[in-house]
């Protein structure tokens, strides 16, 4: 919404009333008659220009060189990235140990992790040095493996895995940025991550929108931030990624260290140990099948 135009102190009546009152009014009067005279003048000239613009001020509007700036962003960092070894990753096996926290507090010592993704919707999470909780996820459902059986993970749990999943780096530069209708904006500089940054924000023709801050020196993606608005309570929710330690892997930049925040607390952090790209992990890796209802009692 454009700003109300301020309306003035006085007008012109105030002034000539005041004027009945100060021996110099008529001096004062011919003197603001003169000044407003240079101002309207001033103006004509001004706007006599601006509306007759020179060959050389008729460039692209600011808009698109906001857009130009942002995919120049976003171009360098799929190159930092890895750039086409990157846009073709077909599948990720990662090894490492991850950490909750609850509140910003801690949960315990962390625990192995074994993670298997193939794109693009399917993914695989072995827990524990046995590795005898698994959790797999294809598309919108989810499953949870254990000595029990395989039981379907709860919704929450699958709410929250499929919209990481939707706003996930790879996912937001290799298929948001491709999509009909998507927008971007440079939105200048910034410090993230105690790096000097360029942020820049991606938003879909769905109006889901995800702000990148890339290296100013390295082109690489440090943080991403996006928002959510819960459909139970209405609240905003902002989550946000921190991207370090970055090591090439077959021809990838990976970053080894991911920490995740849930409204400015941090809520996970994952140190990789092992990465490999494009394995040919075969979808049998992600196939489950129910076996029981924790809402019902085990057959005995």
């Amino acid at each position: 919404m454009s700003p109300r135009a301020e309306q003035p102190l006085l007008s012109v009546s105030c002034l000539l009333q005041a004027a009945t009152i100060h021996s110099a009014a008529s001096y004062l009067l011919g003197t603001m008659k003169y000044l407003a005279s240079i101002v309207l003048l001033t103006a004509i000239a001004v706007a006599q220009t601006s509306t007759v613009p020179s060959p050389d001020s008729q460039s692209v509007p600011v808009d698109q060189e906001n857009a130009k700036k942002a995919r120049t962003l976003l171009d360098q960092a799929i190159q930092a990235l890895g750039g086409d070894a990157y846009m073709n990753i077909r599948d990720i096996t990662q090894e490492g140990r991850t950490y909750g926290f609850h509140h910003g507090e801690s949960e315990g010592a962390g625990v192995v992790f074994w993670r298997f993704l193939k794109y693009p919707d399917q993914e695989r999470i072995e827990l524990t040095k046995k590795r005898d909780v698994v959790y797999i996820y294809r598309g919108n459902e989810g499953f949870e493996i254990t000595y029990k059986g395989t039981r379907t993970d709860d919704p929450k749990n699958v709410a929250d895995y499929t919209r990481r999943h939707h706003y996930a780096l790879d996912w937001v530069l290799r298929h948001w940025l491709t999509e009909p209708g998507v927008a971007v904006f440079y939105e200048g500089p910034a410090i993230a991550a105690q790096k000097e940054a360029q942020q820049v924000t991606i938003m879909n023709a769905h109006n889901e929108a995800v702000t990148l801050y890339i290296d100013t020196n390295s082109h690489l993606p440090v943080k991403k931030t996006f928002s959510w608005r819960d459909p139970t309570d209405r609240q905003r929710n902002i989550e946000e990624e921190v991207y370090d330690a970055y090591r090439p892997v077959e021809g990838v930049m990976t970053p080894f260290s991911i920490t995740r925040f849930y409204n400015g607390d941090m809520a996970n952090q994952r140190f990789l140990t092992s990465v490999t790209y494009n394995k040919g992990l075969s979808d049998s890796l992600f196939s489950a099948t129910v076996t029981y209802d924790p809402n019902k009692p085990l057959r005995k």
